[in-house]
């Protein structure tokens, strides 16, 4: 239960006390400021509890927006502020201050001197939020846009306020706030028309937004099953169940804005399923394939490959600039004026497939035509895709004036998954690294995973030179991250060493040429991706890198490359296949198990909550 704390003088006919229980606060009223500041006293410290002056005039989801979002500590609107446990010590302080300021008024003596707020209303609440702002306590002010919240100073502009609540309709501007404000030209125009109703519909029927997520995943997971049929019929169902699929995934992210149902475990749910839905999919595409008598499955686990390395690009982008300023690339300014120009925008939002296009290209050629078609025209979509948004990239990074902090580096290297192998080596090589310019990071990283990846692919399997490559990449990888990822296309880093990894497992399995080494080796990157991914979000999160010693039980991505080279050399290719399938297997129960633990933690002990955007590309 969270408490609101009423104060100033009450008006007839004002419905402040009912929308506010309406909200779920158990509303006293307070006398004065000392009794504010008694009853805030008594609010368990374990409650959010909020201070509204009792002449407020504005509507229900202003006041929604002002004090039920999970995601601040504080946050405020005109005559209203509110605290959630781990900021009720500041509140306490700055409500404390006030009524000391205001001496003897705010103990029933002498009146002291006023102190109006904004509009000349003097307002507890709002000097409450003055002084919290002076503390640089960092209070949350949402957007209102059209919605109104205000104190009125008098009759004249109470019944002015009423009368601009009664010309906004505050339902239509919450469906409207529910929809992501940048998004795809499918979601946007073919998909959010109708599910933000859809998410209001759950909303008003108690539905979580986890549920919903949860949905997702089972109607995305019952069309893999469709796929892997391999039938027309069974490719038809697939198509339409991974729109369905996708109408759902919309759907949670607006029931959390519309609700504002925000937390860490339903972030992390989102994104981790997003994943796991789009992959299953592919493995069910290529089981329906080989049910035809075609073999696919070089093919879905080069369009995984693929994805998951444009992912690494884009978050190991993101976390490189996160701290900046502002970016004042030329690069960017060119971007800035193409959003300018209105069909400009739709055209460089779909060309770099987001999820919207993505999936309903998948769905239609899944309906439509065959598997094989299908991850051709992924793998040539996401090349470009790909291609255009690293070299504009590259572009902004080499033409951009900025430091690089220690907490983007920090980032980095967690991306980065460095096993105990480069870690050693890495001290060595600490003193020469200090001397090589500024490129040599993602020089050296692309180098010896090119190399890694060309060896395997151009020499015969079971041959000591693929392992001598990965011996090569090991020191590679080393050098590369033997200084601080500050320079300025050290982003680079991880992507190079994913694709490195991935691809390595995917030509080696590809040359075994046994029944079921392809398959195995898509269930080991599928569970090493995960354990990527899940780093990426706990970054996002603000909870850290996983822990080191997870990250060395897995050995690294250099670790379990030369690990994968060494078994093509001491393995027959039967035995390889069986190789890689235990290895997938490990990998996967070490990850899931320690991911899981960590995530399910986080929620019970109350982890600021967050809300996943979707993917960035």
């Amino acid at each position: 239960m969270s408490t609101a704390i009423l104060t100033g003088q009450p008006v007839p006919g004002s419905s402040i006390e009912s929308e506010l229980r309406s909200l779920g606060f158990d509303v006293r009223s307070a006398s004065g400021a000392a009794d504010a500041e008694t009853l805030l006293a008594r609010v368990p410290a374990g409650e959010r509890v909020a201070v509204v002056d009792a002449r407020f005039v504005g509507h229900l989801h202003a006041l929604r927006l002002g004090l039920t979002d999970p995601r601040f500590p504080l946050a405020a609107i005109p005559g209203a502020v509110t605290a959630q446990p781990d900021a009720r010590q500041a509140l306490t302080r700055a409500m404390a201050r006030e009524n000391s300021g205001r001496g003897g008024a705010a103990r029933g003596g002498a009146p002291a001197p006023a102190k109006p707020s904004v509009g000349g209303v003097d307002s507890l609440a709002d000097r409450i939020t003055t002084a919290l702002d002076a503390d640089g306590a960092g209070v949350h002010r949402p957007e209102l846009g059209s919605l109104v919240a205000a104190v009125p100073a008098d009759p004249q502009a109470r019944n002015e306020a009423r009368q601009a609540v009664a010309g906004v309709d505050d339902e239509a501007v919450r469906l409207k706030s529910a929809v992501k404000a940048r998004d795809g030209f499918v979601t946007t125009f073919l998909i959010s028309p109708y599910s933000r109703y859809l998410a209001r519909w759950c909303a008003r029927r108690g539905l979580t937004p986890n549920q919903v997520t949860t949905a997702s995943l089972i109607t995305a997971l019952i069309a893999a099953g469709c796929a892997a049929t391999g039938t027309r019929g069974g490719f038809a169902a697939a198509g339409v169940l991974l729109i369905a699929s996708f109408v759902l995934d919309c759907t949670d992210g607006q029931l959390a804005r519309y609700s504002l149902q925000y937390s860490t475990l339903g972030a992390w749910l989102d994104a981790t399923f997003d994943r796991a839905k789009e992959y299953a999919y592919y493995a069910g595409l290529a089981l329906g394939a080989a049910r035809g008598g075609d073999d696919v499955w070089a093919l879905a686990l080069g369009a995984m490959v693929l994805q998951t390395c444009r992912h690494v690009v884009d978050f190991s982008f993101n976390e490189a600039n996160h701290d900046a300023a502002a970016n004042t690339s030329p690069t960017a300014a060119l971007s800035d004026k193409l959003d300018s120009v209105g069909w400009t925008v739709w055209v460089r939002r779909m060309i770099v497939l987001p999820i919207g296009e993505r999936w309903a290209m998948i769905a239609v050629l899944t309906a439509l035509t065959t598997p094989r078609i299908t991850f051709y025209a992924l793998l040539i979509g996401c090349a470009f895709a790909a291609t255009y948004t690293t070299a504009g990239r590259v572009l902004r990074s080499l033409t951009r004036k900025a430091t690089r902090t220690d907490r983007a580096a920090k980032a980095l290297a967690d991306l980065a998954d460095s096993g105990p192998l480069a870690e050693a080596a890495a001290k060595g090589l600490a003193r020469t690294a200090r001397r090589l310019p500024g490129f040599t990071a993602p020089a050296v990283a692309l180098l010896g995973g090119a190399a890694v990846v060309a060896t395997s692919a151009l020499t015969d399997l079971g041959g000591p030179w693929p392992a001598v490559a990965a011996i090569g990449y090991v020191l590679a990888s080393a050098l590369a991250v033997a200084r601080p990822l500050k320079g300025a296309l050290d982003w680079l880093v991880p992507p190079f060493f994913r694709a490195a990894e991935y691809l390595t497992v995917l030509v080696l399995a590809a040359k075994a040429d046994v029944n079921g080494a392809l398959p195995a080796a898509f269930g080991l990157v599928a569970a090493v991706a995960y354990h990527h991914y899940d780093t990426v979000y706990r970054i996002r999160g603000d909870a850290g890198a996983p822990p080191q010693w997870l990250v060395r039980t897995a050995g690294g991505h250099e670790g379990r490359t030369l690990v994968i080279t060494v078994l093509t050399v001491l393995l027959t290719a039967a035995q390889f296949k069986v190789a890689l399938t235990v290895l997938a297997v490990a990998v996967a129960l070490v990850v899931l198990v320690e991911s899981i633990r960590f995530w399910v933690a986080a929620h019970k002990v109350g982890a600021p909550a967050v809300h996943d955007e979707g993917e960035p590309a």
